[in-house]
């Protein structure tokens, strides 16, 4: 709790240059602070936060699977605020290469909302948003594994993104420097730089993030199979941040379905 609670205040000053009125909440235990920061705007509260739990006893994926926290070998955070961009398209995405750039040069990005390190599976985002009145409140939440689990936990098996064999992996096998750092170092580097882009997806949206996207995109030129029955090559992504497939009748473009890396 120490290593996140030290980094609050210095943080909460970066992020209120970014966004003045925003608060940092750093709590022991929590259900999911997505859930947290959804029932709160629901309940007339949908106020700028950046909500840190050193546990999470209920964490939600995408699809409603289950997000597994421990304390100290885990990240847990959302990220609400009111926003208006123009088009919600790709919001995940520009999260996932915000929060990439500020981890590692070799994190990459599996479409959706996947973060990899060398095929596995590292952390994940999961965007959710409420109409309050006349306005759209978003609450992104970011799940990272500081430490690598020691045992595939039964949601990560499930997931259908990895072979179930492949343990997921931990920010502290980055190199020897990530190796010394804890949650709230991570923390530190990662939050403002999120918040900024956010708000700068909010102004400009997708396009931008396009060409940082690139070089990060995990699944380009694999194989890969779609839940519903599709295969083909992944070759990028499109302005609207669909995943761009090469399949045996032409091109498609997949918004929506979930995709699974074949083995070679």
């Amino acid at each position: 709790m120490r290593a996140l609670t030290r980094q609050a205040e210095g943080l909460w000053q970066a992020l209120d240059a970014l966004l003045p009125g925003i608060s940092v909440e750093v709590v022991p235990t929590l259900d999911s602070t997505n859930t947290e920061l959804m029932r709160r705007a629901r309940a007339g509260q949908p106020y700028p936060v950046l909500l840190v739990a050193l546990e999470q006893t209920a964490g939600k994926g995408r699809r409603g699977r289950q997000w597994v926290s421990a304390p100290g070998a885990s990240l847990t955070l959302s990220l609400g605020l009111p926003l208006a961009p123009q088009d919600w398209s790709g919001l995940s995405l520009a999260v996932g290469v915000s929060v990439a750039e500020a981890l590692h040069p070799q994190v990459q990005l599996k479409w959706p909302n996947d973060l990899w390190w060398c095929g596995r599976k590292l952390g994940g985002i999961l965007v959710e948003t409420a109409s309050i009145g006349p306005q759209r409140y978003a609450v992104i939440g970011l799940g990272l594994n500081v430490q690598a689990p020691a045992s595939l936990p039964p949601a990560a098996a499930i997931d259908g993104q990895l072979p179930a064999p492949v343990p997921p992996a931990g920010l502290q096998e980055l190199d020897a420097t990530c190796a010394q750092r804890d949650a709230g170092e991570w923390l530190a580097a990662l939050a403002p730089t999120l918040l900024r882009d956010v708000l700068h997806f909010e102004r400009d949206g997708l396009t931008p993030f396009l060409p940082r996207f690139a070089p990060r995109d995990a699944l380009r030129g694999m194989t890969v199979q779609l839940s519903d029955g599709q295969s083909g090559t992944a070759v990028g992504i499109g302005p609207d941040g669909a995943l761009w497939l090469d399949t045996a009748q032409g091109r498609v473009a997949v918004t929506s379905a979930e995709v699974s890396v074949r083995p070679c």
